[in-house]
Formats: structure tokens, sequence, C-alpha cells
């Protein structure tokens, strides 16, 4: 279990990220066209899961623009935006937005939350999903995580882009 905080006040997670070194586990996730997509889809393409509470708050919107913008200059990389949030409202914002760069997928009928230990178990955001980052190799071996502490906070983006940058070293 991880502990984190939203503005200042703890909160959990139900459980921890995958342990680096260790392979993910399958996921079965929603695009916008309702199609579901599986770690089989992103087979043999580096992976950055960046993973938030919704797209409709700042920090998350900040987030998925970031990872976007960076995504355009990374070859053989994917970046995959998880949240509960509905795959239409998902997909109105990526639209809106001009983001085209990233995958963004709902698990609001999935257990990836639970699979990769990054729901909410307590407070007023009880249910969704934490702020995290979770990095593989084309293989889907983690090499780099990272549990943002505070949900109001943006992860670390240089250091997910520096473990991508890392495995084409």
């Amino acid at each position: 279990m991880a502990n984190i905080a939203l503005h200042g006040n703890p909160v959990s997670t139900i459980g921890d990220l995958p342990q680096i070194g260790l392979s993910i586990r399958e996921f079965a996730l929603v695009n916008e066209k309702l199609e579901v997509k599986t770690l089989d889809d992103y087979d043999g393409m580096r992976k950055i899961i960046s993973i938030f509470p919704s797209i409709d708050t700042g920090i998350c919107a900040a987030s998925a623009r970031k990872f976007n913008e960076a995504a355009a200059g990374l070859e053989n990389t994917v970046v995959i935006n998880v949240s509960k949030d509905l795959p239409f409202a998902l997909g109105r914002f990526c639209a809106a937005e001009g983001l085209n760069n990233v995958e963004t997928l709902s698990d609001f009928r999935g257990t990836f939350g639970d699979d990769y230990g990054v729901t909410i178990a307590d407070g007023p955001m009880k249910g969704l999903l934490s702020r995290a980052v979770i990095v593989t190799d084309e293989n889907g071996k983690v090499v780099y995580t990272e549990q943002v502490p505070e949900i109001a906070h943006e992860p670390n983006y240089e250091a997910a882009l520096n473990a991508v940058k890392f495995l084409s070293t």
C-alpha cells in the first residue's frame, strides 16, 4: 500500500506499483471507440504508462499534454494514459487538445487499478486511480516507476523520459 496525499491530507492506495525488473501484468482497457486494448496491442514497443485520477483536472490534463509533446520525439515508444474517466470524455479531451501522440484509455470497467496497485483506497477520491508513471522496455519489463506522493503534483517527466532514452542507448 502506498501512502500518498491529496492536498496534504493522507490517502492510500490498495497496493504498490509493479517492481522494477519484473514484467507488467496483462491489462484490458477501453479506448474512445469502446474497443478493448490489451498489452499485446503494444507488443515490441517501449511503454510509458501515465496513470491519473481524471482528465477533467488541471494537473491530469497538463500531464497528458506534456507526455503527448514528448512522445512525438520518441522512437518505438507509446505513451498510454490511463484513468477511470469514461472513454467518451477521454476522446473528447484528446480531440479538443489535438493530442494524437498518446493512447488514452479507460479503466472504467476493468481491474487495471487493482492489478497495478493504484486504486485509491480512501478519502474523497476513493475508487479513482492515483497519479503514477510506469516505464517498460519493449518486452514489458519495468525499468522505472513513480508513485507521485502528492496527487495534486505533476509526475517527474524528465525521469520517466530519461528511462526511455536510456533504453535506446
